[in-house]
């Protein structure tokens, strides 16, 4: 990878080497996206039949593959038995695996549970937070060429552990077994063969087979992640989205005590992602950041995914920094979605650390067990957005509402308060709701 001194760079230039590849792209795409959703709000399954056929060449009666074999002749929906069958197709090896996966998670989103906040602001005035889960939520698991089998889980198991009553599974067909799987043991039963924008717009908008939902989760590609984009600013549907999304993205610090071999494969694990993954190192040690150099052409060699790997490193670099401090406030600046601290005192930087979708501690912790099995969520922030939005929690699966009740002794130790910040604000009618109960109390 290129290697710049911070400290060497002008202002425009450290702007430009933590700037990342473009997002989304052209109006094109928009004006794509925007035809695809419109075809689904208007003619609903029909229109989602023919985009899985133009798309992902399935005509959902002659599905037959290693993955699902529909028996439910052109049905969106995959049905108990096909679920079944599936799920017995799963290997023990991955069963076992996916097991302690979701033991991990479960732990980790179940100590995230709401405690209420019930409290007497002043006396008299009982003021209130409470939780409801998101009744109807839509999860959307990308097909291409692995099954993120990951992913089902890191979205599913919050949901079902949040109470959401209706949890609705989308994923291009033909659909994995092991997504299949993971989805059933996560207690999702509702599963149908559909994925791309029209998904995003069956979700949001809903058809004769796929309810609407509430709210849409889930990573995608950039056709995907501009659907969930449009639908949550269309006016004809009401529907949020978990966060903005962007290319896959990695950032190391590291100092002269790291292991060139361990950062290598971790800048590695991010950039076969794809293309526009971005990968960066921030150390105090230019012999380490040249043996990490070294370690990477040595493991690409061997990679399967060698091509995509090789293409994001070129978008990536290394940053030499005079100390972690200062490496400290680099990655603030850059704001990674996946922060890996390789130091000899890795507390310590982390106490300088305020943005990053997720931390990776010392040299035995790759950013690997955070996107399986640790048990913290992997749906992160990409983009830089991390300086302002968190990583998926059990939060995101419910949405809180306040709560006041004044008593007569509470309204009138207010009331006069509230009138006199009215007034100020020329709203005589806000000042006429207190006037006329307080005049009502002194009758």
């Amino acid at each position: 990878m290129d290697m710049l001194t911070w400290a060497a760079l002008s202002a425009d230039e450290q702007t430009a080497a933590l700037k990342r590849s473009p997002l989304i792209g052209d109006n094109d795409l928009e004006q794509s996206v925007r035809a695809i959703i419109d075809a689904v709000a208007s003619r609903g399954d029909a229109a989602l039949k023919e985009f899985n056929q133009k798309f992902d060449g399935a005509k959902l009666a002659n599905i037959s593959s290693a993955n699902i074999s529909s028996t439910n002749s052109d049905s969106l929906r995959l049905s108990v038995h096909e679920i079944a069958a599936a799920s017995a197709r799963v290997s023990p090896e991955l069963k076992t695996a996916v097991a302690q996966a979701m033991a991990n998670i479960d732990v980790f989103h179940r100590a995230q549970q709401f405690r209420p906040i019930d409290i007497e602001t002043q006396a008299g005035v009982r003021c209130e937070l409470r939780s409801e889960p998101i009744e109807k939520v839509g999860l959307y698991i990308p097909g291409g060429s692995a099954p993120l089998i990951s992913t089902v889980l890191m979205l599913a198991l919050p949901a079902n552990i949040a109470g959401c009553e209706q949890r609705v599974l989308v994923s291009p067909p033909p659909i994995n077994d092991a997504i299949v799987y993971a989805a059933n043991a996560c207690g999702i039963t509702e599963i149908y063969q559909v994925g791309g924008a029209q998904a995003i717009a069956a979700l949001a908008f809903g058809t004769d087979t796929i309810p609407r939902v509430d709210k849409i989760f889930g990573p995608g590609n950039r056709y995907v992640t501009e659907a969930k984009r449009l639908v949550s600013q269309d006016s004809r549907c009401t529907v949020a989205i978990d966060m903005p999304a962007g290319p896959s993205e990695v950032l190391v610090i590291a100092d002269s005590d790291a292991n060139p071999q361990f950062i290598a494969a971790d800048l590695l694990s991010q950039a076969e992602h794809g293309p526009d993954s971005q990968v960066m190192l921030v150390t105090d040690s230019e012999p380490l950041a040249q043996a990490v150099n070294q370690a990477l052409e040595s493991q690409l060699a061997a990679l399967p995914r060698q091509a995509i790997a090789a293409t994001a490193l070129k978008g990536s670099r290394t940053i030499l920094v005079k100390d972690m401090l200062e490496a400290a406030l680099v990655s603030n600046r850059y704001g990674p979605e996946h922060l890996i601290i390789q130091t000899r005192f890795p507390r310590e930087v982390l106490n300088h650390i305020r943005a990053a979708g997720s931390v990776f501690l010392g040299a035995y912790t790759p950013e690997s067990v955070g996107d399986y099995a640790s048990g913290t969520n992997h749906v992160l922030p990409t983009y830089g957005y991390s300086r302002a939005v968190s990583s998926l929690s059990l939060a995101d699966f419910s949405r809180r509402f306040t709560v006041q009740e004044l008593s007569a002794k509470g309204l009138m130790g207010l009331g006069q308060a509230v009138m006199t910040l009215a007034s100020h604000e020329l709203l005589d009618a806000h000042n006429n709701a207190v006037a006329v109960r307080l005049a009502s109390l002194k009758g």
